[in-house]
This record gives structure tokens, sequence and C-alpha cells, in this order.
């Protein structure tokens, strides 16, 4: 396969516009996202999903539930994934429907395998048992690889695995949606059944409307809130930091590009992750930490603490994510750096302390986010156009 870039036939707009695009896990943190930015390039976005996880949450600020077909559903339910493809007739479909925090892993290990890889089966049954020709991206995670923590970025060949039961899902996952892709949607036989499957690993996202427990940015915005200094669990730990409409324009940009050219060559797994660049710090969480807070508190002299660590379950302390060939082959990368993540994050919520509009801060936000990457050469990057009311 050629490492030149795929041009495609369109821009993002021209891709999804009028298209049916079927969002799992549209009530979360990064679906409302995905669906926010689907609205505006004119999809027609369904989602399904339980309800929203956190409170306050994304999905209620941006008012979604009146701009989407949003269905309250659970992937553990293979007859309520079936139906829900019945009704929304995707030509697109986003799996982004997960439990997303490892530590939560720890105490509903069931609940996590459960959601997390039979839901995933759930998915991708539900298309073959109807045999619905579509683009399917199955978001995964960067915690998907066994992580040996030897300061070196994973690849998209290196070996899947996980010590916690989090990181485990999610490199089954992975191993569910190869073995679909293999055995029942094969890129030899694609004029027949039409589906093309490809999946996604990001790095750790950051931005506006999260709240969910147990993740750095949110529990940073709760203790600023409190007046309290944050506690960090490991604050020498490395991870992959990227904006979080960075990590979904890798997924616009995989599914455009299956839309226009068909799945060779794409069908298989991608990174999306911060570039490994010398003039971009790899930081800990410890200086994405003091880089917040200098922020959001212009300059004051806040500081964080040590979280005391009795019996605390693992962690990987390192881990990094090799993108190079989602640069070479899809044309994507990343657009804005740590310091302008830093900086969107908290105009994000300041703007939401504030009482804000953030429907319309977040569509102002992704516009600048596209006006960015069109600045930077990535011209099939489009951002919002319009919203309709469902």
């Amino acid at each position: 396969m050629s490492d030149s870039p795929r041009r495609g036939r369109s821009s993002l707009a021209e891709a999804f516009r009028d298209k049916s695009v079927l969002v799992t896990g549209h009530t979360g943190f990064k679906g409302a996202w995905l669906s926010s930015w689907l609205l505006g390039l004119g999809a027609r976005v369904a989602g399904f999903a339980l309800s929203p996880p956190t409170e306050p949450s994304l999905f209620d600020k941006l008012g979604l539930d009146r701009c989407m077909a949003h269905r309250i559903g659970d992937v553990r339910d293979l007859e309520a994934v079936g139906q829900r493809v019945d009704e929304v007739e995707p030509e697109v479909v986003f799996h982004l429907a997960a439990q997303s925090i490892v530590r939560v892993s720890y105490s509903e290990p069931i609940e996590t395998f459960a959601t997390n890889v039979l839901g995933t089966a759930h998915v991708l049954e539900a298309i073959r048992q109807r045999g619905r020709p579509c683009v399917v991206l199955i978001v995964t995670s960067d915690k998907c690889y066994e992580n040996r923590e030897q300061k070196v970025a994973l690849a998209e060949d290196d070996p899947l695995g996980g010590r916690d039961p989090y990181s485990a899902s999610k490199g089954a996952a992975e191993i569910v949606t190869a073995a679909y892709r293999r055995s029942f949607f094969p890129l030899g036989q694609y004029e027949a059944h039409g589906v093309a499957v490809a999946s996604a690993r990001a790095g750790n996202v950051i931005g506006g409307g999260d709240w969910a427990t147990d993740r750095l940015v949110p529990d940073i915005v709760r203790a600023v809130a409190e007046g309290q200094p944050p506690e960090l669990r490991h604050p020498e730990a490395v991870r992959p930091w990227q904006h979080v409409l960075d990590a979904l324009a890798g997924y616009l940009r995989l599914a455009q590009l299956m839309l226009d050219d068909g799945p060779s060559g794409l069908a298989e797994a991608w990174n999306f992750g911060p570039l490994d660049d010398p003039a971009e710090p790899v930081l800990t969480v410890g200086e994405l930490t003091d880089r917040i807070l200098d922020r959001w508190t212009d300059g004051s002299r806040m500081t964080w603490a040590a979280a005391p660590q009795p019996a605390a379950p693992h962690e990987a302390r390192y881990l990094r994510l090799d993108a190079r060939k989602a640069v070479a082959r899809l044309g994507w990368r990343p657009v804005w750096n740590v310091e302008r993540t830093v900086d969107e994050t908290v105009r994000w919520y300041r703007e939401d302390h504030e009482r804000g509009d953030m429907a319309s801060f977040t569509a102002a936000q992704i516009r600048d986010y596209c006006a960015s990457a069109q600045r930077s050469g990535l011209g099939w990057v489009t951002g919002p156009e319009r919203r309709r009311a469902r």
C-alpha cells in the first residue's frame, strides 16, 4: 500500500451532508462533540446510548435531544441494537458506546467486558444480520495495547492486550472487530456485502464538557471550583494528550475516505495521537495540570497535591501512540498543539461557568478548529454550517 495520502473526492461537508449517521454513545463526552460536528456538516444524525453518564453533561448543555434522533438504549441488548439499525438505516456508524473509565473497570469488570466487548460484537452483528451496506468505525482506545511501558510509541501492529479490565476489554474489542471484518466483511467480497469496517485508537482526549470521575481535566475543574488544589494520583505519568477535535477529525477523515474510495487500504486499525515532534513537549500529568491551572487562574500560584495511594489499582505510567500511518496515508495530522488545547479547554469551562450559550460556543469552537486545520493545509476539514431540529 502506498504511503502517499489519500485525497478522496470530497470535503467532510460534502461527504456527510444528508448522510444517515448512527452514533452509539452519543450522550457521552466524545459522542456529544462528534454529534454536534456531524449536525453542523448537515448529516442526519441518530443516537443510541444510555442516559448521559454525568450531571451536568455535554449532551444536555448542547441540547442535542432537540437536534438529533435521540434514543436511549443499551448496546448489551442485541435486539435493541438491531431495532435501532432498522430504524436509522445508517450509511455510516460511529460506535463510541463504552465503559470508559479504567478505575471503574476494577470495581465493575463484568459490566466493562459486557459493554466494551459484547457491545462491539452486537453492533457488528446487527449490521451483519441485516446485510446493511455501510461504513463502520469502531472506536476503541490507546489502552488496547499490551503496554510494557518501554518508553516507545505504540504502532498499530504492536501486540494487543491489557493489564487492567478496561484495557483488556478494548484489546478484545479490537480482536472482535478484526474477526468480523475477516469473517463476514472481507475486502475481497466488498462488492457483495458493501460493509467497510475500521477501528480507531485515540490518545487521551481533553476538551470542554467532560465531567466524568477519575479523569484529569474534570477533576481539575471540580477542584478549582471548590478552591482546592487538585489531587493527582500519578503526576509523573505520561499520556498522549490531544484535543478531542483532533481525534474526531481523524475519525471523520477515515469514514470520509471509506465513503469516497471504499475500504481498500482503509478497513483496518488506525492510531490518532500527538506526533513525535521535538518542538512539541511530551507532558506528564503534573506538567499538564500546571498549564491548566496557570491558564485558569491567570498566572496566580495555585498548585496541585499528590494524592495518597492506599493500595491503588495499577495505572500505566507511560503511554504514547505512533500516528505516522494516519499522517502518511490519510493526510490527517494534529492541528492544535498542547498549548492551544489547554487554552481552548479552559475557555470552554470558563464560558460555561459564566452561563454562556454552550451550543453556540461549541459550534464556534469547532469552526475555529476547522479554520486552523485549513490554514495548516488540511483542506478537507470543514465545520458547522447549520443545526437541524429533528
